[in-house]
């Protein structure tokens, strides 16, 4: 059965009671940074399920309990990590009592497959290092032998082993143990006399002591075999345990183990990436609310004038190219008035109950005389008081869809938008409201000059390999904010109604290049939020903000920064590769989480919505999506399992509207452009028949039950 890597990643979490960044890489060995709280784990594909839950619980032992800090020098790494190894597994046993049973039958087939290369080898024979190593890994299933009470003493204080100080200090120990015996060894080696054929020493009597050979006490077996010690140290086997590299005692059976752990790997798997988002320089993404509408403003003086210049050439009388524009802006204002009144009366009230909920109550210790004459069965007769706790000062963002394919529903997106900011107004809420586009960074004609403005295109961010790429090209209009006084904001609105209708009608009036309708960077305006967030949550004083979303579809996955090395070029060239799902995961380092990379596009989007919930958990992140009715059915089918889909499409026919909960978005609402569009508003002609009165009233109350489920749905998000 293949494994799992998300799941072990999981394990992982659990065991270590925190959100470690996890990857699994093509690497040859585990690894834990302890500083930065990063667990890497090979592919082991090739192991069972319990030897890869034992590997996973064994680092995560070192995430737990081995400190950030560097081990002491002058004692090889190999002997710290044996008695290191013994301690955090025990302590992993003790804290998980499930694990012993895994560490058991975890090491168990790592015997039965001999991953520690003890067949044909003379335990007893092996230095102290090797024979520790084996003793507390697979000392369940083999006998190991110790040769006297010297080593018996570091076994037991290996048992009893419970800081990494005392790691270090035993370490040491083992070590100079081995060390000195390894000399011992040699010195053997060295001093055996010669012997003749026959036999006799080739050494003098009086040299005959020092010529001896040195038995070893207490059934101590150093260095081999009687054979072996009897040879000259140059003719020794390599696998002879004196022999070591630089002079240095070896861990053999710590070598022959991580050998084995390799063989487990699977070098044909896919190889995984993980990739993080850039920090980016909001003042390179976004464009100011002063630069836009002096823009628009300009071309519209512009568009007029012009007109005016053709009319008069033309002997026409001179018209106002905005004037019917700027008519249905009035009315659908006037419209709006009741659902923006209906929004506030929720919010308010909802808004006192939530501040009556936390209400405290006191006493005062001041009599309340018109209880005295209860005195006989009532205690207390003292006054109260009750403290309502301050609301919450809340705020809201909106993201607005400036793409193409928003042409045919931007209208209707508008109107909700705009509704919603009236609610703010009247609320005193702060908000801002953005759109993410492509095209505001264009070389544009400056008509006053007669020339070409190149595009001020800059750099988001320092490009280094690893980081998800947002485009140079990519900004985010500030088109509507609370910072500017009543009069201006409603002449900025106007403004952008403008540039909507010109969309949904051909106005006979010019726009901004710079607004033209661009291609779909939703995926960029959620990574620019992790910086626009904490912005506006401290220039405001919040303690509570929302996220609006209006778009109409969704967006492709980010390609991600690559060095390459191009013949041409002597430094490193960074480019950008386009991600290959399912082995790619997004890694933010800080919350030690990663988030998996999926084939379909909005699944990318919905990563990234999470990243955004995980590291705001205080902030609501609202969808709406206005929808034509023909595609309700394909986009219910993308956000909803087989069971939940007749649920939701069965209230979309019936209300023109729904909200799905299981989305990236905390609700992601879905609402009908065509019953947006209706007027709210009971109104028939004179000579209208019954059953003309009759349609009309029931569109009408139709499409005011449509907007208070949804608005009511909303307000209680946003509370």
């Amino acid at each position: 059965m293949a494994v799992s890597h998300e799941i072990k990643s999981q394990l992982a979490k659990l065991l270590a009671t925190e959100d470690l960044v996890v990857e699994h890489r093509h690497v040859d060995t585990a690894q834990f940074d302890v500083h930065n709280r990063v667990l890497t784990l090979p592919l082991w594909d090739r192991a069972s399920s319990t030897v890869y839950d034992m590997l996973v619980g064994h680092e995560v032992g070192h995430a737990l309990f081995t400190p950030d800090e560097d081990p002491p020098e002058g004692i090889p790494h190999q002997f710290i990590n044996i008695v290191e190894d013994a301690r955090i597994e025990k302590l992993m046993k003790r804290k998980y009592l499930g694990l012993a049973k895994t560490f058991y039958k975890g090491y168990s087939e790592l015997s039965d497959q001999d991953f520690f290369e003890l067949e044909g080898q003379d335990i007893s024979a092996m230095n102290l290092a090797d024979r520790v190593n084996l003793f507390f890994k697979i000392g369940n299933h083999v006998d190991i032998p110790f040769h006297n009470d010297q080593e018996n003493n570091i076994i037991k204080m290996i048992i009893d082993c419970e800081t990494f100080e005392e790691v270090c200090d035993i370490s040491k120990k083992l070590y100079q143990y081995c060390k000195g015996h390894q000399e011992n060894d040699k010195e053997k080696v060295i001093d055996i006399p010669q012997q003749s054929q026959g036999g006799g020493s080739t050494g003098s009597s009086d040299d005959s002591d020092s010529n001896q050979s040195v038995e070893p006490e207490d059934g101590e077996s150093y260095g081999g075999t009687a054979e072996q010690q009897h040879k000259p140290q140059e003719n020794s086997s390599k696998d002879d345990p004196i022999e070591s590299v630089d002079g240095e005692p070896e861990v053999k059976t710590a070598d022959s183990l991580e050998s084995k752990l390799k063989d487990l790997i699977n070098s044909n798997s896919t190889r995984n990436t993980y990739v993080e988002l850039p920090k980016l320089d909001l003042d390179t993404v976004i464009a100011s609310n002063e630069d836009i509408h002096k823009l628009i403003d300009k071309t519209f003086i512009r568009s007029q004038k012009k007109s005016e210049d053709w009319s008069r050439e033309n002997n026409y009388s001179s018209i106002n190219l905005f004037e019917s524009v700027d008519d249905n802006y009035l009315k659908f204002k006037k419209s709006a008035n009741k659902e923006v009144n209906y929004l506030v009366k929720e919010f308010e009230c909802k808004k006192a109950a939530e501040s009556y909920a936390r209400a405290t109550t006191s006493r005062t210790g001041v009599l309340d005389c018109s209880k005295l004459h209860t005195y006989k069965h009532n205690e207390d007769l003292f006054r109260k008081v009750t403290t309502l706790a301050d609301g919450k000062n809340h705020g809201l963002i909106f993201i607005l869809d400036w793409s193409g394919s928003m042409s045919h529903v931007l209208e209707d997106t508008i109107k909700q938008l705009y509704s919603l900011i009236w609610f703010c107004k009247k609320v005193s809420i702060p908000f801002d409201v953005y759109c993410f586009t492509n095209e505001w960074k264009r070389p544009v004609y400056d008509y006053d000059n007669n020339k070409y403005i190149p595009a001020d295109i800059r750099p988001h961010y320092e490009k280094k390999e690893g980081l998800l790429a947002v485009d140079n090209d990519f900004s985010m209009m500030n088109i509507l904010t609370n910072k500017v006084s009543s009069n201006e904001l409603e002449r900025q609105m106007l403004n952008i109604w403008r540039v909507v209708s010109y969309y949904s009608s051909s106005g006979q009036y010019s726009i901004p290049e710079q607004l033209g309708l661009s291609g779909t960077p939703l995926n960029e305006s959620i990574v620019a939020l992790h910086q626009i967030l904490p912005k506006f949550q401290k220039e405001n004083k919040l303690q509570k903000v929302q996220t609006i979303i209006l778009t109409d579809g969704e967006a492709n996955h980010l390609a991600h920064h690559v060095i390459v090395d191009r013949s041409w070029e002597t430094d490193p060239y960074i480019g950008t590769r386009r991600l290959n799902p399912d082995t790619f995961f997004i890694r933010d380092r800080k919350l030690g989480r990663t988030y998996k990379v999926h084939y379909e596009w909005n699944k990318f989007t919905d990563s990234l919505l999470q990243n955004l919930k995980d590291k705001f958990p205080d902030v609501n992140f609202i969808g709406i999506r206005v929808l034509n009715p023909r595609d309700a059915n394909s986009f219910i089918k993308k956000y909803t399992e087989i069971d939940e889909y007749e649920k939701v499409y069965a209230g979309w026919k019936k209300n023109k509207s729904f909200c799905i909960k299981n989305a990236g978005y905390d609700a992601y609402f879905g609402l009908s452009s065509t019953a947006l569009s209706q007027n709210t508003n009971f109104e028939v002609s004179e000579d209208a028949t019954k059953s003309q009165i009759k349609n009309a009233f029931v569109k009408s109350l139709r499409t005011k039950k449509l907007n208070k489920k949804v608005l009511g749905e909303f307000i209680s998000l946003v509370v």
